[in-house]
């Protein structure tokens, strides 16, 4: 057979500048960044544009996608087309303080209320003062007191009359009143002398005095009574003068505010609360009678303000909120508190609004990782959107962690549309885990990884041209914007695609700008886009300049001459953050008599996996289908990847170990310097594999560092042609006959080019020609099976002797 390999032209597949018209970047027009997403696109609108609960978004693929920045431009275009919604406003609750009243307004009135509020009280807070400091009130206050003590005076003045008709003076102590007897010069008798009286005269006073003091009893009695009717006097006088003061304000806002139930109801609350809290408002004086003094609060208008949390007075559309932080408080609200006296203290004016509240009536974005991090977040979202409102609730108190009494705030309606984005696994993994997450996120907006490279390649230059625009970059050139496409193509592991990773785009573009100033170029030039390409792979290579270090020193073996039986050159590839690099790997098989069994050395010490050990079963399946259908399957191999410390999974050596098993089975040797990569199935058909192109420049700069010899190359499936992006060392070597890649569709082609002879094919008899790789392998096979049967009459022989 005539070895062909791939033209090089089937190597890379080059950016066509002739459809560019244009010398620069500069001269394209900007467009959006979702370029090729039309899937996710219409999901999300579909999504925004479905009233009904439930219909919120979750938008997957993995970061760097673009995928954020094209939800908020499609989610502003969207908002602009609604209004803005409510303002909200929280106020005192009169009757349960610790149960503030949530209220509703129009955009913009909410911040007309709480000016209108901040009027009254200041309006309040100069005109109650001035009506108790006025000369009508002191009078009639001063009337209230001076009758209250009038009639106490007389009362006592009364009685005192009394006592020194009985001879017998009334005269106050610091402890109250006593009564001392008098004699007839009206002298106070002192003990001795009444001592010396002579009974019935003392018992005359003794009578005396016990009737007066019962007379005063019962006057003391009295004078409570008179006080609180005093009290209440005075309190009308101060309801009264209040009433003057207030109403006149008070009516002219609940006129304003007609239309609006729950403002007039809560004004009525204010008027109420004025006229029962009159105290507050009057000024001490140290005149004041003993019975007016009581605690003044030392802000008494602080319970009449209002706490307006969300204003949109300047806003037009609805608003979109990206909540970087999505903690419970950041998102439910908070409730503060400040530190008195050595306690913490709150009322209705530290209530702060949350992400819920600022989105509310508009769209709200949320990291899902980030949600799902914070302790209690994603639960707390979950439970707002199933009631449809937003109740705050300290998360202490929500978890019992906490007893002690705190604010319940009204809670406030929600309607919002909640657009979630996160990598794929986060979606997957709700949507089996988390019963509710199908009920409240119905929309999935599935963001592809690439665009078809055929036809957009104009669009992704003007993608480009919006990107260095926007982060004020140079102007790319027609041949730069050629060779960023081409690095596209490779970004997404395919010749025929275009990547939408736009991170990665972007930082190619600002290190591309990078060298382009760095050099004095006005403009960013082909060679500053490869520079910054190799400039990252050396920042990031060092793992795999140490991996090729010890290929090239012997450490790791890797023959890349002669022929050996039972040994292949295996390619795989490494994934070390965002940089891949090929490695070649050593594979040897040994065979022998036995049972059919092909032993994974990589399975049996733990260190394959799943997939890999399904790629070894196949390719046993395959040997017996194909060599044993007549005859039982003798054979017995162990497989191996040599000098393998660690995890070895997936499918794509399956293709290299078959060949060597059948290397050893027929004692052909096989080159060394081919390595081969592949995947195959149980009918001998080559499968695509990723990474192909690493695997291909990984041999090659093996092979390139001990001598280029014009016969080393790589085989690979041929349905892995279309994904070829090499670099350019590679393509120039297979052009210049330096190295060449071999694509293959069947294990007998992979055959042929690894032992350079004849793989051979089957007869009707299922039999293949005798010098054919095919026929040694059937042979070895029937040999082994003839072995197996002389072992088996002998011991049944032996048996039977016995």
């Amino acid at each position: 057979m005539k070895k062909q390999a791939l033209d090089s032209d089937q190597l890379y597949t080059p950016c066509n500048t002739e459809h560019f018209h244009f010398e620069n970047t500069d001269e394209l027009d900007d467009v959006d960044v979702f370029i090729g997403q039309e899937r996710a696109v219409d999901s999300i609108e579909f999504g925004m544009r479905v009233g009904q609960c439930g219909y919120n978004i979750f938008a997957l693929a993995p970061s760097g996608t673009g995928k954020l920045t094209t939800i908020q431009q499609l989610v502003h275009k969207e908002s602009s087309q609604h209004p803005a919604p409510p303002d909200w406003c929280y106020v005192n609750n009169f009757i349960e303080h610790a149960k503030p009243r949530a209220l509703e307004f129009s955009p913009g009135k909410g911040k007309e209320f709480q000016n209108d509020m901040l009027q009254l009280v200041d309006e309040l807070s100069v005109a109650i003062p001035a009506a108790f400091d006025g000369d009508e009130y002191r009078a009639k206050s001063e009337e209230i007191e001076e009758e209250y003590r009038q009639r106490e005076i007389e009362e006592i003045s009364q009685l005192r009359e009394e006592a020194i008709n009985a001879r017998i003076i009334l005269t106050e102590t610091p402890t109250g009143y006593a009564f001392s007897p008098l004699d007839d010069k009206k002298d106070p008798i002192t003990p001795e002398e009444f001592n010396k009286l002579d009974k019935a005269e003392q018992k005359k006073y003794q009578n005396s005095i016990l009737e007066l003091q019962q007379h005063l009893q019962k006057l003391l009695n009295k004078f409570p009574a008179w006080r609180k009717e005093a009290r209440r006097k005075q309190q009308q006088l101060n309801r009264t003068t209040v009433s003057l003061a207030v109403n006149h304000t008070i009516d002219e806002l609940k006129h304003k505010y007609s239309d609006h139930n729950m403002v007039t109801s809560y004004l009525e609350d204010v008027d109420a609360d004025i006229l029962l809290h009159v105290r507050d408002f009057i000024p001490h004086r140290e005149q004041m009678s003993p019975f007016m003094e009581s605690v003044q609060d030392a802000n008494p208008f602080k319970r009449y303000q209002v706490n307006l949390i969300i204003s949109n007075d300047d806003s037009q559309f609805a608003p979109v909120i990206l909540e970087n932080h999505p903690n419970y408080a950041n998102l439910l609200g908070r409730i503060d508190h400040q530190a008195y006296m050595g306690t913490l203290v709150t009322d209705f004016t530290m209530i702060k609004p949350g992400a819920l509240h600022r989105a509310n009536g508009g769209y709200l974005i949320l990291d899902a990782r980030k949600l799902l991090m914070q302790p209690y977040a994603w639960e707390c979202l979950k439970r707002s959107l199933q009631f449809g409102e937003i109740r705050i609730e300290s998360l202490e108190r929500s978890l019992s962690l906490v007893s002690t009494s705190s604010l319940e705030p009204e809670p406030i309606p929600l309607d919002l549309k909640v657009i979630i984005y996160g990598d794929r696994i986060i979606y997957y993994l709700l949507n089996q885990y988390d019963p509710e997450f199908q009920d409240l996120f119905k929309i999935a907006a599935d963001f592809d990884d690439s665009v078809g490279r055929e036809g957009t390649e104009l669009e992704y230059a003007c993608l480009l041209a919006t990107l260095a625009k926007k982060e004020k970059l140079l102007p790319v050139s027609r041949h730069a914007v050629a060779r960023i496409i081409e690095q596209s193509s490779r970004l997404s592991g395919d010749a025929e695609k275009l990547s939408t990773h736009l991170r990665s785009i972007n930082d190619l573009l600002t290190e591309s700008d990078y060298w382009a100033r760095f050099h004095g170029h006005d403009v960013i030039a082909n060679s500053d886009v490869q520079q910054a390409i190799e400039h990252k792979v050396h920042r990031l290579d060092r793992i795999r300049e140490k991996v090729y270090e010890n290929i090239h020193r012997g450490t790791v073996m890797i023959d890349l001459q002669n022929k050996v039986i039972g040994q292949i050159n295996g390619l795989s590839v490494i994934q070390l953050g965002e940089f891949m690099f090929g490695q070649p790997s050593r594979i040897t098989a040994t065979t022998r008599l036995g049972n059919g069994k092909v032993i994974d050395i990589e399975k049996e010490t733990e260190l394959g996996g799943a997939i890999h050990s399904k790629g070894v079963l196949i390719l046993s399946s395959f040997i017996a289908a194909r060599y044993a259908r007549k005859t039982p399957f003798s054979m017995a191999a162990s497989l191996v990847f040599e000098q393998s410390y660690g995890y070895v999974e997936g499918d794509s050596a399956s293709l290299a170990e078959l060949c060597v098993i059948l290397s050893s089975l027929a004692e052909i040797p096989l080159r060394q310097d081919l390595a081969i990569t592949g995947s195959v199935n149980q009918l001998g058909r080559v499968q695509p594999i990723g990474g192909v192109n690493e695997k291909i420049e990984g041999f090659f700069d093996i092979c390139k560092a001990q001598g280029l010899t014009g016969k080393q190359g790589v085989i690979i499936p041929a349905s892995n042609i279309k994904y070829l992006m090499l670099r350019w060392d590679v393509v120039h070597a297979a052009k210049a006959g330096q190295f060449a890649i071999y694509a293959v569709e069947t294990v007998d082609e992979a055959l042929q080019y690894l032992s350079d002879m004849d793989a051979g094919t089957c007869n009707d008899k299922g039999d293949f020609p005798e010098h054919s790789f095919n026929g040694k392998v059937q042979q070895q096979l029937l040999t082994f099976n003839t072995i197996q049967q002389q072992i088996r009459a002998t011991e049944n022989t032996h048996d039977a002797g016995k």
